[in-house]
């Protein structure tokens, strides 16, 4: 593994760590073919302010064991981890040196599609706990938002690049992927967490 320059997004109040490209072009398009057509992608669906929703963007949900994942009002449970999966577990905790025990997957299918400001902080995770992003397909833009200062940072997010959250950034940053008439590919992103065995 070639040494990355590591640059952290956040000038305070937690630590977005940006690795670049962690795997090439054609190994990238290999995964992200593998994902588009293996993974048991799903609808999102939420419940807000008492109205069901479901969105375009797909999920899935993957992990050691049959964790049961609840945001949004909904509850998913993990299904067996596949060969590539674990592949790219082992990658990622490569990089990141920590161990991750599930993998909640998102698919954009073009930049109509994105994620509005939010955090990652589901008691199910534990305080403070690292999320490692791997994206893969269609280059999107990543902001970042400080909750009292309102300070803002963005990076777009390459094929084959690496990002990791951790420590008080889910605290005090919220997150987004903003949409993007320009976009015009899909986009599939793995985001690896630590679940708290309940």
């Amino acid at each position: 593994m070639e040494s990355k320059q590591i640059i952290n997004l956040l000038p305070y109040d937690g630590q977005v760590d940006y690795y670049g490209i962690v795997l090439d072009e054609l190994e990238a398009n290999r995964y992200f073919d593998i994902l588009l057509n293996n993974i048991d992608w799903k609808n999102d669906e939420a419940i807000i302010f008492g109205k069901h929703f479901i969105t375009k963007r797909m999920v899935a949900w993957y992990g050691d064991q049959s964790f049961d994942y609840s945001y949004s009002n909904k509850t998913r449970r993990a299904l067996p981890w596949t060969k590539e999966l674990l592949e790219l577990k082992a990658l990622t905790e490569k990089y990141t040196g920590v161990i991750y025990n599930s993998c909640l997957l998102n698919l954009y299918h073009d930049g109509d599609e994105g994620m509005g400001w939010h955090s990652d902080d589901e008691r199910a995770l534990g305080k403070d706990s690292s999320i490692a992003s791997l994206s893969f397909g269609a280059e999107r833009k990543f902001a970042l938002k400080h909750r009292v200062t309102k300070e803002a940072t963005s990076i777009m997010l390459q094929n084959g690049s690496l990002l990791e959250m951790k420590g008080t950034t889910q605290s005090h940053w919220i997150h987004s992927l903003p949409k993007s008439k320009k976009v015009k590919e899909p986009r599939v992103n793995l985001t690896f967490r630590t679940m708290i065995p309940q």
